[in-house]
């Protein structure tokens, strides 16, 4: 019996992070056309789950860590009342950190994916720079930021600039590029794998930038931004969100 139960829940360890993973790589890939799971899920599971912690006045909200928004299930905390959980363990404010620890575990996991999103512009680039070819992802890109305007100004800015230092594509050249929002990190990608930059030092790079740095940086703010007076413009947005998507 607790053999069938250590398995039961090893299965939905494994569809917590498969789920977030995919959702991660749906947002990074095809070339910048990704799918914005971020704002679909990842923001409104933090924002929701901030909203009950401060109501409840306290983050033992989970019944286990995948205890988060699933595809077709919703988590076992959204439903309950306060009175369920316990009495307030914080009368005041609730530390930052303490909501962190309940909602960073996802949010790594998602940007994991995002990291994992990347790589088929490296790979596809790399293939084509072994057989002395061009990659035909770079006539793609010219054509998403051909439209006059101001931000495909920056946009075309900003590729010539990356190709024209592409010499200088490092580790950490590559740590800062994932780091912060970047439209054009799809091209990074292929000019990494078209100048033979080591897979190691691409990916890892990647990761850290995407699943960590950035990760972090988005749900601080994020979550910075739930807690003052803004939260209550996201009440409609994510419940919109759970009962729609799940």
């Amino acid at each position: 019996m607790n053999r069938v139960a250590h398995m039961q829940e090893l299965l939905w360890y494994a569809r917590f992070g498969l789920w977030w993973v995919i959702l991660g790589v749906a947002s990074s890939i095809g070339l910048g056309s990704g799918l914005h799971t971020f704002v679909l899920y990842l923001g409104p599971h933090i924002a929701l789950f901030t909203m009950k912690a401060v109501q409840c006045g306290r983050v033992d909200l989970k019944s286990a860590p995948y205890d988060t928004i699933l595809l077709k299930r919703r988590p076992s905390w959204l439903e309950k009342e306060c009175l369920e959980f316990g009495p307030p363990i914080y009368q005041e404010t609730i530390p930052f950190s303490k909501i962190l620890h309940e909602v960073h575990l996802e949010a790594v996991l998602w940007g994991i994916g995002t990291a994992l999103g990347e790589l088929p512009p490296y790979f596809i680039s790399r293939a084509a720079s072994m057989s002395g070819q061009k990659v035909e992802e770079l006539a793609e890109l010219d054509a998403s930021i051909s439209k006059e305007g101001f931000l495909s100004s920056i946009l075309r800015r900003a590729k010539r600039w990356l190709m024209s230092h592409s010499q200088y594509l490092n580790f950490p050249t590559i740590l800062l590029l994932a780091s912060v929002p970047n439209p054009l990190f799809d091209l990074a990608g292929i000019l990494c794998g078209q100048f033979n930059v080591p897979f190691w030092k691409f990916f890892l790079a990647t990761l850290i930038g995407k699943a960590i740095i950035k990760v972090y940086m988005q749900v601080c703010y994020f979550l910075a931004w739930c807690s003052s007076s803004c939260v209550q413009h996201l009440v409609l947005t994510a419940t919109f969100a759970y009962s729609y998507f799940i």
